[in-house]
């Protein structure tokens, strides 16, 4: 028995550090893995896939993948970190493919593959977002703690959270590659999000023409921005916070609105659904 060695990335091997792992087994056949059904990233490059096929047909697969016994299939093993890796290799045709095996629970799985795609920057930035409010749902982490941990600055982490708070037809240009994450953070607040998306799309508008444009719409007639006063905002963030579920507040001069809660699947959902129920 031994503890896994440095170079996973900060986060991933203060995660593992202190965990010990098999080493009887330096070699699994690829027959033998299963991908970790907790895996934030849903796209994989076919084109970058390709190259790492070959560059391992060439040199081999250097670095291990961390696996662990499957909880549903007793023979099987799970990918808990390198499942790119795990592909590539059964593309380039190799029969095994060297591990390190290690016994964690579902949420320690989780939150490795997490670090570890968030680490060697394999997703896109929704899955980015995604992965960070993962970390606060899941773990109960708060902005600071995922900002420490990831090695990213605050405000880094906040911008990416903010592109889930666009509508969901943007959010799909963003994911399809139509328009970049540099487009989607100017249309952060945007009434007109939708619109805006298109005609970059229409107009293959580039980032600084974007904000050009943007700024031209804001002088038109029946163009308004989410305005917001400052305490409205901390509020949110302050929520936000809380509960890690994504919060808008909408204030009139008379002081009513709404609050909306924003949530991506059907566990965010129960989560304000049991707040509401325990609270009233």
């Amino acid at each position: 028995m031994k503890k896994i060695k440095k170079g996973l990335g900060r986060g991933l091997s203060s995660l593992i550090g202190e965990n010990k792992v098999e080493t009887s087994n330096s070699k699994l056949s690829l027959s033998e893995i299963i991908p970790n059904k907790y895996q934030p990233r849903k796209n994989f490059d076919q084109k970058s896939l390709d190259e790492l096929s070959n560059s391992i047909k060439e040199r081999g697969v250097i670095q291990p993948i961390i696996v662990r016994k499957s909880r549903i299939e007793n023979t099987k093993y799970e990918i808990i970190a390198g499942e790119r890796r795990w592909l590539a290799a059964r593309k380039a045709g190799l029969h095994d493919i060297p591990v390190i095996i290690t016994d964690v629970d579902d949420l320690k799985s989780l939150e490795f593959a997490i670090v570890e795609n968030v680490q060697r920057h394999d997703l896109n930035p929704l899955e980015e977002a995604l992965g960070y409010k993962r970390l606060i749902n899941d773990f109960s982490y708060d902005q600071e703690k995922v900002s420490k941990f990831i090695g990213k600055s605050r405000s880094y982490i906040t911008n990416s959270l903010r592109l889930l708070s666009l509508p969901q037809e943007v959010l799909d240009f963003v994911e399809s590659k139509k328009i970049t994450a540099g487009h989607a953070k100017i249309l952060v607040g945007l009434d007109n999000a939708v619109f805006i998306a298109n005609k970059i799309i229409e107009k293959k508008l580039s980032v600084r023409q974007t904000e050009k444009f943007v700024k031209i719409f804001k002088k038109k007639p029946g163009f308004t921005i989410r305005g917001k006063d400052p305490n409205i905002k901390d509020l949110e963030q302050s929520i936000i916070d809380k509960t890690g579920l994504y919060v808008f507040i909408k204030n009139n001069k008379r002081n009513k609105g709404t609050i909306t809660f924003a949530y991506h699947d059907s566990n965010q959902l129960n989560k304000i659904i049991d707040v509401i129920k325990s609270n009233y």
